[in-house]
């Protein structure tokens, strides 16, 4: 048998409140592809950064290369070679491809060599960068390949990947897939962090399965179903979202002639983008990151003004009108960006419980804000939506990535909007979270709301929406029934299409 590369003995870590991992071990060998599985809060964080030298266990071990390892800081585990792309990009939008590198380099070379060694290492990797290329300009799988090439000029023997298809369009996954599977033959180990389970199956070798901060399981996924899986991870079976027979009613959300100014250099906007929902509807928006998803959002909420008559809620104009009034007139949403714009991460949950409820909770009156019903609200997120957190006096921060997506979909959901606009609704989150929140749409839209999902998941769009249409380049395709659609037309839609073209790959 291969000798480990990395071996996790009895390691436990326990912060005030939670134990993030209870005697946790498992081993990764070189070249292995290991997949680490966890629901939401199940301590896969707490273990890599653990790894990569972010935090210290408070006991047990970890060897790397049969030698004690136990790095204090990213930068020795660099050294001893470790690597780890982020789920969140740290790159500098107004900086070049080399500048981004040469920052993440202990010592980089002069900027000659290192653009000669970026193009080298990225073509024989399959992942092509122009060194001089500003990052600004680049799109979100291009970006992720920024982050890579930084990695492989470290030469690493462990490579972490924490969530790594997020914002990757189909194509983009096989070209990332390719890419380590290269990898693996050449004896770099990569551990995957994911909640896709069917990327999973087809990419990783071996997965340890976390519950609560346990190991509960280790399997080799290829043996296992996407189901399976899912359900070792929660330990549960997992429920089908079930759409209720939920039949569309009049036109709630009309949007015409929708034209925005990109909101910052590097944003897409929008051009005349027109489509209505109605009562009772879910409409899916997709289209591959960078086309105008977060501008869309921004203007659906009034976040953006536009021209009053560009949007109409029940045939009321409000496209003048700022978020506030909006919420107040029933129209929610929840951005992308958990941290910093969807919530304020140094807050509490409470008070960022407030930020959005106060209008439509009635938690302020006359300037004074109510805060004992604040913290009920809270607490009723946290329980409705299974937030796992010590209490809702804690930070924001504090929260996993998953579990920070509970709590801003779930306020949202509780304050009964007449339209709810959502941007990834399930990003990071893990098999049975997106399955409950999918079905809260889903309630939503019964209960009489009108529903626009943005998601990069496709087949998130298929289970849950009516109609989609694709955002390219800020103009939005004619909407289509989705039953019946194929990944194809889809396919076509998201490259901006017209109808006929995509009517004919149907015929």
């Amino acid at each position: 048998m291969t000798a480990p590369l990395l071996s996790i003995e009895n390691v436990t870590k326990a912060y005030p409140g939670v134990v993030a991992n209870s005697d946790v071990s498992f081993e990764i060998t070189p070249g292995e592809v290991h997949a680490l599985l966890g629901e939401n809060g199940a301590g896969k964080s707490t273990l890599v950064k653990m790894i990569y030298g972010l935090v210290r266990p408070d006991s047990g071990a970890m060897r790397l290369n049969g030698g004690p390892f136990a790095p204090p800081t990213p930068n020795a585990a660099r050294q001893a070679g470790i690597a780890m792309v982020f789920q969140h990009f740290s790159l500098f939008e107004a900086l070049d491809v080399a500048e981004n590198v040469a920052l993440g380099m202990e010592n980089p070379p002069r900027p000659r060599d290192l653009a000669r060694r970026i193009r080298e290492v990225s073509e024989t990797y399959g992942l092509p960068l122009d060194p001089a290329r500003r990052v600004g300009d680049l799109s979100a799988g291009e970006r992720q390949r920024v982050e890579i090439i930084r990695c492989l000029l470290q030469d690493p023997k462990l490579l972490i990947m924490d969530e790594p298809t997020s914002v990757l369009t189909p194509q983009e996954v096989d070209i990332l897939f390719q890419t380590l599977r290269k990898l693996s033959a050449e004896g770099t180990a990569i551990l995957y962090i994911s909640h896709k389970l069917e990327e999973i199956r087809a990419l990783c070798d071996a997965a340890t399965i976390l519950r609560r901060g346990e190991v509960v399981a280790t399997c080799d996924p290829r043996e296992k179903s996407a189901r399976e899986l899912a359900e070792l991870m929660v330990g549960a079976t997992l429920a089908v979202p079930n759409r209720g027979g939920a039949v569309p009613g009049d036109v709630r959300l009309e949007v015409s002639g929708l034209t925005v100014a990109p909101a910052n250099r590097f944003g897409t906007g929008l051009r005349d983008v027109a489509f209505e929902v109605r009562r009772g509807e879910v409409f899916g928006v997709g289209g591959v990151a960078g086309n105008g998803q977060e501008d869309l959002l921004a203007a659906l909420s009034g976040e953006i003004t536009a021209a009053p008559e560009a949007i109409r809620l029940d045939g009321v104009a409000v496209g003048h009108l700022g978020p506030n009034k909006r919420r107040s007139l029933g129209i929610l949403a929840a951005p992308e960006e958990r941290l910093g714009h969807a919530a304020a991460p140094d807050m509490s949950l409470i008070e960022n419980a407030l930020l959005t409820g106060e209008i439509r909770e009635g938690l302020g009156r006359r300037g004074f804000l109510n805060w004992p019903a604040a913290r009920r609200f809270a607490d009723r997120i946290i329980e409705g939506f299974d937030v796992r957190t010590p209490g809702p006096a804690h930070a924001a921060r504090s929260l996993s990535g998953g579990n920070l997506q509970k709590f801003v979909i779930g306020r949202e959901i509780l304050q009964r909007p007449d339209v709810l606009i959502v941007n990834q609704p399930t990003w990071g989150v893990d098999a049975a979270a997106a399955a409950a929140i999918r079905q809260a749409l889903l309630n939503l839209a019964i209960e009489g709301a009108a529903i626009v999902v943005i998601s990069q998941d496709l087949d998130e769009i298929l289970e849950i929406s009516d109609r989609f249409a694709a955002l390219n380049e800020g103009r939005l395709t004619p909407p289509r029934p989705t039953q019946g659609l194929t990944m194809e037309e889809i396919g076509l839609m998201m490259g901006g299409a017209h109808d006929m073209e995509v009517a004919h790959v149907a015929e």
